[in-house]
């Protein structure tokens, strides 16, 4: 372990070597089933050969020409995007955090180009948005804030899932967006009534309010669909991409439709590495794989039945609080902390992730199994029967 890196991770004591599919060995040989696709980064699993092959012939040709010039992949990527979303225009960058500055910047110079001197944006509590001191800001935890103050002015937090909290705000003229996640990943795996977009939508339509969703971990089919909002029938003015466009590549994108399409022009926003040919070739890949292997309704139909195994396997079992999810997304929340129950699992080759303390959280590549989804839902359950029935204070 180098004394070199900063203290920014509380990193597990293990060094991963090469992967493939839903697999990881590490530098002894051991070999990991991985249940966190690099935090849903690797849908399509490691070492993906489509992907792996368009990475590799791209950096033959082209890695980098700067957005002084036209990028053939990035409009390509762009064109593929916005035919999936129904949305207008694309901007590249690097991160979900850039991509939600971006959003965040469409929307203040949105008020500003209304009048608004000090635009507002709604945001939702137990929200996690990036940390860049904006995105920071809009993330609606506590914890993350601590020795960063003074945040980003101009956020009003409310209670997710709750509709009634935001018309509260529907008199404040100085909102001028909703940013808002379909499905709160960090947050603990929170799944909202099935009409809450559509019923924020038209709010945001009655009082000229940008509604803009982050996709971050929810985006590229996570969910059973190619974004979450296609869950119900209604399109965001802006949505914000990263994680899985790239499978493992740096990429970010934000997309707007209509009149914030139309908000940053040449000299408002920029980046030196987005949407190079090498990231844009990734995303072209993995867009190319999902669709020729029909990932979106497999995850569709195996993440419900993986939802129902669970809680099937976990019923009537004494600490177990609720068990969340949509499609390859899922959450369960126990009545303690669990953070211990990461090194349990990876002791046993199992790579697991504990949000919001008390909640494991789970996100497998699409690539895996019928076998491994039996050992990911067998081991997984032994662990946390195990886990439970200790103590709680033990």
């Amino acid at each position: 372990m180098s004394d070199h890196l900063m203290k920014t991770y509380a990193r597990l004591p293990v060094t991963f070597e090469k992967g493939a599919g839903s697999l990881l060995q590490d530098t002894d040989g051991k070999t990991y089933l991985d249940a966190v696709s690099g935090i849903a980064v690797c849908s399509l699993g490691h070492a993906h050969p489509a992907v792996a092959e368009a990475i590799c012939e791209q950096s033959q040709t082209l890695i980098h020409t700067s957005n002084l010039y036209q990028v053939a992949n990035q409009q390509a990527l762009a064109d593929r995007l916005t035919d999936l979303s129904g949305m207008d225009r694309v901007f590249f960058c690097n991160s979900g955090a850039e991509a939600n500055e971006t959003a965040l910047k469409i929307a203040r110079k949105y008020g500003h180009e209304q009048g608004i001197e000090n635009p507002a944006v709604i945001v939702m509590e137990n929200s996690f948005h990036g940390r860049t001191l904006a995105t920071l800001s809009a993330t609606g935890n506590s914890k993350v804030h601590e020795g960063f103050t003074p945040l980003v002015e101009g956020f009003i937090r409310v209670p997710y899932d709750d509709i009634e909290a935001v018309k509260a705000h529907s008199q404040n003229t100085n909102i001028v967006a909703i940013l808002v996640e379909p499905v709160q990943g960090e947050g603990g795996v929170h799944v909202p009534q099935d009409n809450y977009l559509t019923e924020l939508r038209a709010l945001c339509d009655a009082h000229n309010w940008l509604l803009m969703i982050d996709e971050i971990q929810t985006g590229i089919g996570r969910t059973g669909k190619w974004f979450a909002f296609q869950h119900e029938s209604i399109t965001p003015d802006v949505m914000t991409l990263a994680k899985a466009l790239g499978n493992g590549v740096p990429i970010g994108a934000c997309l707007a439709k209509g009149k914030a399409a139309e908000v940053l022009a040449p000299g408002n926003h920029g980046t030196t590495f987005g949407g190079n040919p090498l990231a844009c070739a990734a995303g072209l890949a993995v867009l190319n794989a999902m669709t020729v292997h029909n990932h979106i309704d497999h995850v569709a139909k195996k993440g419900e039945l993986l939802l129902q195994r669970f809680k099937e396997a976990l019923a009537n079992i004494d600490g177990v609080v609720q068990i969340r999810g949509k499609g390859y997304m899922i959450g369960i929340q126990l009545d303690r902390p669990c953070g211990e129950l990461v090194t349990q699992a990876l002791q046993k080759g199992l790579l697991i992730n504990v949000t919001r303390t008390d909640t494991v959280r789970l996100l497998p590549a699409f690539v895996m199994t019928a076998e491994q989804t039996d050992q990911l839902v067998n081991e997984l359950t032994q662990l946390i029967k195990a886990f439970l029935a200790q103590p709680a204070n033990a």
